[in-house]
């Protein structure tokens, strides 16, 4: 997606990495791209003849969990049930609404909810795949048919991609049969290896692109086939549902004698290859040692409201150095700020305070959500870089690929804001709004906060969906 071999942007302010020796706000900064990717940043200079200049420039954020295929069944869970509404109703909606997706209604409906993660400030999706198969639960013939559905809509759209096949094999602890709603994800170990082979050969003509895996939860993998998965891909990242919700936690129980996260720490070498999604419900011991373990917990606010999973100990999990990103999950608001604004709002809502996820040094809420979710999410996804400091870099870091977001210094809510101030603007008041400009390896996709090809996206995804829920 380069646009040219060599050229600056300059901003008037930008935040750079913090891991770096440029970290925090910077003004006068050029960032020099060589296809696509940062060669060299300059602060406190002045702008010069031939930079593309713009009045502050933040990094993208990686958006580590999605569902690409829920965006088409947005709002249709939301109607009562004859019984109680929870995550196991909503599922049985979403197992009906993908009876009849083939190969090019995924790529009309992930191509939509792409276009909306860059024009709200995600510049890299990790999408947790796993409808592989025809409506009758049969392979393609080319097994990662889905797969080239989904690095379609990414080339399109122009969102960093990192794949993730997920295994999926039973419905419920003690591996038990799947379902007939499941019959669509469901692989053996063989099927699998193949599935990843043509994943890879899927992505190929990406920028960039990485491909992991994702053994779907513990209730839906056994512990041999999971240490199986373990050694399909020793350097990838790893994604895993996990203790999403009480009843998971309790049948776990009843299968092994262990919480799921304590399970999965026991049984498992979770490192910082490793993303825990959801991660939701924990005990105090469970927190503490996830946070030691390097992995990051992969949060999902939008979606664990409406889905009623449950808040994430973020205070403890913090305070232990845990790392973190966000996602979209289920997609039925798709809004980088909101995801962030959210989390912080329930924390705040637990503890009866204000300003919870906050960096004493920062002391701005709205900058430390938005840096620590760039450097969860750079981690989770495959796209950091080692630090000289320790940990990892990501962000706006000399290497890595130019995904970056403008904002818009005209809107109302971050007007007169000066840096220390304008990501609590852009997360608490302006939102998706602010946003004006968005990059992802040097390429400009959005411009006044509008993709370059809404109007076709949108229109496909309108047609496609007409025929799966008329």
């Amino acid at each position: 997606m380069a646009e040219n071999p060599s050229r600056s942007i300059f901003a008037q302010n930008a935040l750079l990495d913090h891991a770096s020796t440029l970290g925090g706000w910077a003004s006068g900064v050029r960032f020099i791209l060589r296809n696509g990717r940062i060669s060299a940043i300059e602060s406190g200079v002045a702008a010069q003849a031939g930079d593309e200049r713009h009045a502050c420039v933040i990094p993208g954020l990686g958006n580590l969990h999605s569902h690409a295929f829920q965006r088409g069944m947005a709002g249709l869970a939301e109607q009562r049930g004859d019984s109680n509404d929870s995550f196991w109703t909503w599922r049985e909606v979403m197992y009906r609404f993908l009876d009849r997706m083939t190969p090019d209604d995924l790529h009309a409906v992930a191509a939509m909810a792409y276009l909306e993660m860059l024009e709200s400030g995600f510049t890299r999706v990790g999408e947790f795949h796993y409808l592989h198969h025809d409506p009758e639960g049969r392979p393609y013939a080319d097994p990662a048919e889905m797969c080239v559905a989904l690095a379609g809509a990414a080339a399109e759209t122009g969102i960093g991609l990192t794949l993730l096949p997920v295994f999926y094999a039973h419905s419920g602890f003690g591996a038990q049969p799947p379902s007939e709603g499941q019959r669509r994800f469901i692989h053996d170990l063989d099927g699998f290896a193949r599935l990843l082979e043509g994943a890879r050969s899927a992505v190929g003509a990406l920028d960039d692109a990485v491909i992991g895996l994702a053994p779907h939860s513990l209730r839906a993998v056994s512990p041999e086939q999971l240490a199986a998965l373990e050694t399909m891909a020793p350097d990838a990242p790893i994604h895993i549902h996990i203790a999403e919700q009480v009843r998971e936690v309790e049948d776990c129980l009843a299968w092994s004698g262990q919480r799921p996260v304590e399970w999965l720490l026991d049984h498992a070498e979770v490192d910082r290859r490793w993303c825990l999604v959801h991660a939701t419900h924990l005990t105090e011991a469970e927190t503490c040692a996830l946070a030691r373990s390097g992995a990051v917990a992969g949060l999902c606010p939008i979606t664990e409201a409406n889905l009623g999973d449950g808040l994430f100990p973020a205070r403890t999990f913090l305070e232990e150095g845990g790392r973190w990103g966000v996602g979209s999950d289920s997609n039925v608001l798709i809004d980088a700020t909101e995801e962030l604004r959210l989390l912080e709002y329930g924390q705040r809502l637990q503890h009866r305070g204000r300003n919870i996820v906050t960096d004493r040094m920062t002391r701005s809420t709205g900058e430390t959500l938005w840096r620590q979710a760039v450097q969860g999410g750079a981690q989770a996804l495959g796209q950091a870089l080692e630090s000289t400091e320790g940990g990892v870099k990501g962000g706006l870091s000399i290497g890595l690929p130019f995904d970056a977001v403008s904002l818009d210094p005209g809107h109302p809510s971050l007007a007169m804001r000066g840096s220390d101030r304008l990501l609590d603007g852009l997360v608490f008041a302006a939102g998706r709004s602010g946003v004006d400009c968005v990059w992802r390896f040097g390429a400009q996709v959005v411009s006044g906060g509008r993709h370059r090809a809404r109007d076709m996206v949108v229109r496909r995804y309108r047609d496609r969906l007409g025929r799966l829920i008329g």
